[in-house]
């Protein structure tokens, strides 16, 4: 039965390849477990670009670092892959990666039990691919193209994971490690979908216990087990909202039934307030036909009355319309607009003026304003003219290019010495081999050229070669074998590294002379050292001059920007002069103006007043004209009001709306109560109206449940005249009895459906609200088992955090982690508060992790407290913790203690510890470290790194044989 769970068991990784991972190369990587491994980097510059934190963070997904969201998919390890976008370098093009792998081997220690897991990494979905295999299977080739050429052959060749498919992301810890945490990490790259806080990154007292927390979280896997209680809270809130959707479609549908019930009592009370309506209409009639014909006999002589007032009025009219044609005379309205034309020539002259002057004084004072800093600026010069002070600058600037070439020389003069001095220092006869190399003479170490018997090199058996080979001193080791005929040549070539023994078919030679015969490699490194401290004293003379140069370029350049000032300052005091003979004619103008204009402003006032007299007196006129046609117009209406009015009593329509005499008419109202035609007219419409509203609700006011034709009559009555609403009354009461006497048996129909729905939606609420107290006290169970989880999980921390901090220098520590309340949003995140706390001498009580100490402390607690997370969380497995930018944030006097507990604490507790390294970091890791690996890259026109470098010790010899006969296997078989 194939094993679908932990395929890796308790295998560790030992090997690391990548392929087409960023820019790194594609040569496998060995990885010693249980130790500290420091990834070093030498890019074009700098250790920046050489590949570091894409290195740790293949490994960090091949181990399944649950920060790289599997669940989810993985999407992030996409962002690793070769981006050809990044990589590009002057002309140079390359073609991005759509997939890449991670290659790794796992081991059982001391058991030889291989295990190659592949997880091929795609651009678009699924961007995990999961296969292995039970044995060694690299991707082997000659070159970088030729590894991955054959990684997808390899590929191809291995056994899908999963029956007819791959194991993908979501399933990448179950399937290979179990419900075990292989790998927890700090990285900085931008990759990361999420990146947790690093606790080595800043100092530990500026960050917040909620952040601390968050990074004890991320180490010891208790982010899962957050979101899982988060999801819980979504689940719970969901079925709370579901409960509550179904209380607010219980109530909706009861208060729809309840107006539907209603509505069917509305209509029960439409059909009497209709019955009601025509009654009231019946006495209307009545009424209106008894009134028309008393106001009828009124109207009559009020006719000739208003006739009779009109004709006077329209005699006075007359007589005024004379008086008004005599006043309206046109001359002196010509006279006033001649004078206004002419008033408003010399404003405008005035106004042009006052606009220039007020242009020349902006320009004066904004040139005065620049003349106090062309003052300050005029006495840098010292006196001296643009001319001299340019000549002065151009001649500083003469002796700085002459000095920063003196420095120059200096530099390549001490760089030169250093590399002699390092060839002094180096092994034996290399110096010697380097000089005669670069004089073209073949030659080789008298060392390096003997091939004795094995038995010949001990020199215990007396041979031959014993004495020389048992004594690597002087002569030998400086000694080298040249050919006869170059023997001069050499000799020459050698003049300069004293104690160099030559070796020939013609005799030895022995270059320079000394005082014995074990001191010519002192003597070279002693005249190396010479040279070297003289040329560094070059160069810091050569620097001093630099800086001179440079401080007398800065002075001349000052005095020179003071010339060029006296010179603009010249220029703006002509300018200013200019200006104030512009503003002094200017205001010459302006008084010369002056008489005229006022004398055009009185002439134009006099004749307005002339005018307005005038007017006021036709205005007296016309409005008594007004108030007589006035007086005849209402004369007019009146009459004519009368006989329209006559005429629309329609006594003969009355008559026949009756049916009868008017006699009969007044008997009809002598028997009922005694109202106006209006008040019979408004109880009817207040029937209809009601019985509208019963019928039909609120919508009786639009009509949108009315049936069309009742709906077209209510629109045409309610149109805003009387006429038509009387008119169209009898049709809609007609209408409206036929709709009501239609809807009784639907509304029978609709009470027994409305007891139907209302039993099931009751029932429907019963679940849900059964359903919503289960999640909640389902969420309640799981936060608390959480709660005691996560307790329990720092109280692991704060125990191994206390065993570490006794065991290594420190008089014991602690966590201080108080339960926080839930939150009420089901989106937030369970925030807790984690507060470290130390004793600072024996016997002294806890002191919390943000009163004031010195640097070193707050480094050390640091260390600590990441490695009791990760104690902590292996869970007695072993585990691989990665940093990235390791001690970044340690003083330099700390360092090397900080990396040598990294790496005590890592063999103790079985932890892997990877660290991505800074340059200056470097010295202090290097032999602090278990392993040493240097990723390398020597220009940005190389689309990958070169072969990396890696220094290490592996106490399980089984496992190196094993990974050293893969690698020198022929790569055929491979």
């Amino acid at each position: 039965m194939t094993q679908t769970e932990n395929v890796v068991g308790d295998r560790v990784l030992v090997a690391v390849q990548a392929i087409n991972i960023s820019r790194l190369s594609t040569h496998p990587v060995p990885t010693v477990p249980g130790t500290l491994i420091v990834v070093a980097g030498a890019g074009p510059k700098d250790s920046n670009g050489a590949g570091k934190s894409s290195f740790i963070a293949a490994i960090t997904a091949l181990l399944g670092d649950e920060q790289w969201r599997f669940a989810s998919g993985a999407k992030a390890v996409s962002e690793l892959l070769f981006n050809a976008e990044l990589a590009a370098h002057g002309d140079q093009q390359w073609a991005s990666a759509d997939h890449g792998y991670i290659i790794g081997v796992f081991d059982v220690p001391s058991a030889g039990l291989p295990m190659t897991v592949w997880l091929r990494v795609n651009r678009e979905a699924p961007y995990l691919e999961i296969r292995w295999t039970e044995s060694v299977r690299l991707a082997a080739g000659a070159s970088e193209a030729d590894r991955v050429t054959r990684s997808d052959e390899v590929w191809t060749q291995l056994p899908r994971s999963a029956g007819r498919r791959d194991v993908v992301a979501r399933d990448l810890t179950r399937v290979l490690y179990g419900d075990r945490v292989r790998c927890v990490s700090f990285l900085s790259t931008s990759v990361r979908s999420k990146v947790a806080t690093n606790l080595l990154s800043q100092p530990l007292n500026e960050i917040s216990p909620e952040r601390i927390f968050e990074a004890i979280a991320a180490l010891t896997g208790l982010d899962a087990e957050l979101d899982q209680e988060r999801e819980a809270r979504r689940d719970e809130h969901a079925k709370r909202v579901r409960a509550a959707e179904a209380s607010d479609r219980l109530r909706e549908f009861e208060s729809e039934s309840e107006s539907l019930l209603a509505a069917f009592d509305r209509r029960d009370q439409a059909r009497v307030q209709l019955a009601s309506a025509l009654r009231c209409w019946r006495g209307r009639l009545a009424r209106r036909f008894a009134d028309a014909a008393d106001r009828d006999e009124r109207l009559d002589a009020e006719l000739a009355v208003s006739r009779d007032a009109a004709e006077a009025a329209s005699d006075a009219i007359a007589a005024l319309r004379e008086e008004i044609a005599t006043l309206k005379d046109d001359s002196l309205d010509r006279a006033l607009a001649s004078a206004r034309r002419e008033l408003a020539q010399i404003q405008a002259r005035a106004a042009k003026l006052e606009a220039d002057r007020a242009v020349a004084q902006s320009t004066a004072d904004g040139l005065r304003s620049q003349m106090p800093a062309l003052e300050e600026l005029r006495r840098q010069a010292d006196g001296r003219d643009v001319a001299a002070a340019e000549r002065e600058t151009a001649a500083a600037r003469r002796r700085v290019d002459e000095a920063l070439k003196s420095l120059g020389v200096a530099d390549r003069e001490a760089e030169t010495a250093r590399a002699a001095l390092d060839d002094a220092e180096n092994g034996p006869a290399a110096a010697q081999l380097a000089a005669l190399a670069g004089r073209g003479v073949a030659a080789a170490s008298l060392l390096d050229a003997i091939d004795a018997a094995e038995q010949a090199r001990d020199a215990s058996t007396g041979g031959p070669a014993a004495g020389l080979l048992a004594s690597r001193t002087w002569p030998h080791e400086h000694a080298v074998i040249v050919d006869g005929a170059d023997l001069a040549a050499a000799a020459h070539a050698l003049a300069e590294l004293p104690g160099s023994v030559l070796v020939s078919s013609t005799g030895v030679t022995v270059v320079g002379a000394f005082e014995s015969a074990v001191t010519g490699r002192e003597a070279r490194v002693k005249a190396a050292e010479q040279r070297l401290h003289r040329a560094r004293d070059a160069q810091d003379r050569a620097s001093a001059a630099v800086r001179q140069a440079e401080a007398e370029m800065d002075e001349s350049a000052r005095r020179a920007e003071g010339a060029r000032a006296a010179v603009r300052l010249d220029d703006v005091r002509d300018r200013l002069s200019t200006q104030r003979e512009l503003l002094a004619g200017l205001h010459a103008a302006a008084g010369e103006l002056a008489p005229t204009l006022d004398a055009a402003e009185e002439s134009v006032s006099a004749l307005d007043f002339r005018a307005r007299t005038r007017d006021m007196e036709i205005e007296r006129l016309e409005g008594r004209r007004a108030r007589f046609e006035a007086d005849r117009a209402r004369a007019r209406e009146q009459a004519d009001r009368t006989a329209a009015e006559r005429q629309a009593l329609d006594i003969e329509g009355l008559t026949a709306e009756w049916g009868s005499p008017v006699e009969e008419a007044r008997d009809w109202l002598a028997a009922e109560e005694s109202l106006t035609a209006d008040e019979w007219w408004r109880g009817a419409e207040r029937h209809l109206d009601a019985a509208l509203r019963g019928g039909f609700g609120d919508s009786a006011e639009t009509g949108d449940e009315m049936p069309e034709e009742l709906a077209f009559l209510v629109k045409e009555r309610r149109g805003g005249r009387t006429a038509e609403e009387l008119a169209t009354f009898p049709a809609v009461c007609a209408a409206l009895g036929s709709y009501l006497r239609g809807q009784e048996e639907y509304e029978r129909h609709r009470r027994r459906q409305i007891e139907t729905q209302l039993s099931s939606r009751r029932r429907d609420l019963e679940t849900a609200t059964r359903g919503a107290e289960d999640a909640a006290q389902s969420t309640a169970v799981h936060r608390a088992a959480l709660t005691e989880a996560i307790r329990a999980r720092l109280a692991r921390v704060a125990e191994e955090f206390e065993k570490l901090d006794v065991g290594y220098g420190g008089y014991g520590a602690t966590l201080d982690f108080p339960v926080p309340a839930a939150p009420a949003d089901p989106e937030q995140r369970w925030s807790w508060r984690v507060v470290p706390k130390w004793r600072r001498g024996d016997g002294q009580g806890f002191v919390p992790y943000n009163r004031r100490a010195n640097t070193a402390l707050m480094d050390e607690k640091a260390v600590k407290l990441v490695c009791a997370a990760a104690i902590a969380s292996s869970g007695g497995g072993h585990l691989t913790l990665v940093l990235d930018e390791l001690g970044r944030n340690l003083g330099k006097e700390h360092r090397r203690e900080a990396v040598a507990l990294f790496r005590r604490i890592g063999e103790m507790h079985g932890i892997t510890v990877i660290g991505a390294l800074q340059d200056d970091m470097e010295p202090y890791a290097i032999d602090a470290c278990g392993q040493y690996v240097k990723l390398r890259r020597s220009s940005d026109a190389m689309p990958y790194n070169e072969p990396p470098i890696i220094v290490g010790h592996d106490r399980h010899a089984e496992r190196v044989r094993m990974l050293a006969d893969w690698v020198t296997r022929p790569r055929a078989a491979s």
